[in-house]
């Protein structure tokens, strides 16, 4: 029997909500007899794994990079997935894991305990730079991954060690060189390897921040122990390696370094305040960089000279607001190639799938052995005046 509505048309009240063009639309799409329909899947979409399929991750150190940037990455990692923290304040690893779903939790006291424990398969270091040999090798010895935060250990010989310590255990160790999965970066390395630039002549970087000793993030990063060097352990490494990252063909072949720590500033007694060097590369280039804990405002540049254009990135190398300036002969060029967020849960997949594959991680722990054979190389030269010291 007829209802005596009109089922073609839109109600007075779907009218009013809708709106005129919207009510006319509502209103032919029903006459043609359209109805929401569901489709299969076409293609090959790339959707990120069932959480139980991902690489199970433990942190370790819940400090302000660890909280602040390390974890967040997590929530957009798509073969990854947060299991456990490891912190010797137990309330916060517990306020934390309520957060984040984390609800296994290790001291580090009882830390050899993860041996035992099938929710971990991949451990993060996040810790002082003094730390890094010891818990790396520990978690190596309890049969996990890891990716150590950079730079890599204090000394070339505990990066040595660390890297026995993952072939003795058949696991996977990676160096936290998040550069190398930041969009802005990768796409600045993709240029350059196009030819885009032309003949590559020149690279240089500097970073650098004010340190202040009363702030417990940068205290530590004062004292030699905990911290292995300087602003070029902690800062300046971030220039060394995304130089050597746009420059895959070329090799160091010796580098030449002055300190520049300001005289009678008591922050510096123990590490330099502030490195200026240079590195000579196969191809006859130069790679110079400099790195401070006495400039103001924060400095992250790199710049990238080819005999047909060039590219400057300021900042370049931080977490969320990294540039691109290309010059090609006419007006400059500025743009975002992606949301450098992104590097964190990138760089934390990216191991992940190294490490369940057994195929090569994009920063292994030999490069993390470099560098820091290259900064050791850079104090050797400044404890001689600049003089230059093969590598």
């Amino acid at each position: 029997m007829a209802s005596g509505k009109d089922e073609t048309h839109p109600t007075r009240r779907e009218a009013l909500m809708l709106g005129a063009g919207a009510a006319a639309a509502l209103a032919a799409g029903r006459a043609a007899g359209q109805e929401a329909e569901g489709q299969p899947l076409i293609g090959n979409p790339q959707l990120p794994e069932r959480p139980g399929n991902r690489m199970r991750w433990a942190v370790v150190g819940l400090g302000t990079f660890g909280v602040g940037q390390v974890i967040p990455g997590f929530a957009n990692a798509r073969h990854s997935r947060l299991t456990a923290f490891v912190s010797g304040n137990a309330d916060k690893a517990r306020e934390l894991g309520a957060r984040y779903g984390v609800s296994r939790f290790y001291g580090y006291d009882d830390y050899d305990r993860i041996a035992d424990d099938p929710e971990i398969d991949c451990v993060y270091i996040v810790l002082p730079v003094g730390l890094h040999a010891e818990y790396t090798i520990r978690a190596l010895d309890a049969g996990k991954h890891v990716l150590c935060e950079k730079p890599m250990a204090s000394t070339s010989a505990e990066c040595e060690a660390m890297i026995a310590a993952a072939e003795r255990n058949r696991r996977t160790l990676g160096v936290a060189y998040r550069v190398h999965f930041e969009p802005n970066n990768m796409h600045v390395l993709e240029r350059i390897r196009a030819g885009e630039l032309g003949t590559m002549r020149f690279v240089s970087a500097d970073h650098g921040f004010n340190a202040n000793p009363d702030w417990p993030p940068h205290k530590w990063r004062l004292e030699k122990e905990l911290a292995g060097g300087g602003s070029m352990y902690d800062i300046g490494v971030y220039g060394l390696n995304t130089s050597l990252m746009m420059l895959p063909d070329d090799t160091p072949v010796s580098v030449s370094a002055h300190y520049s720590t300001p005289q009678g500033d008591p922050r510096f007694t123990q590490v330099e305040g502030g490195l200026d060097w240079r590195i000579r590369m196969a191809s006859g280039i130069n790679v110079q960089g400099s790195s401070s804990y006495c400039w103001s405002p924060y400095v992250s540049r790199q710049r990238y000279f080819g005999s047909d254009a060039s590219i400057e990135m300021q900042p370049a190398t931080t977490y969320y607001d990294n540039t691109i300036r290309l010059e090609a002969g006419g007006p400059a060029r500025e743009y975002s190639a992606g949301n450098a967020g992104d590097q964190f849960a990138a760089q934390v997949d990216g191991f992940s799938q190294a490490a369940r594959s057994g195929e090569p991680h994009l920063t292994p722990g030999e490069m993390g052995l470099r560098d820091i054979r290259l900064i050791e190389a850079m104090y050797r030269s400044a404890d001689a005046d600049g003089q230059f010291v093969r590598v």
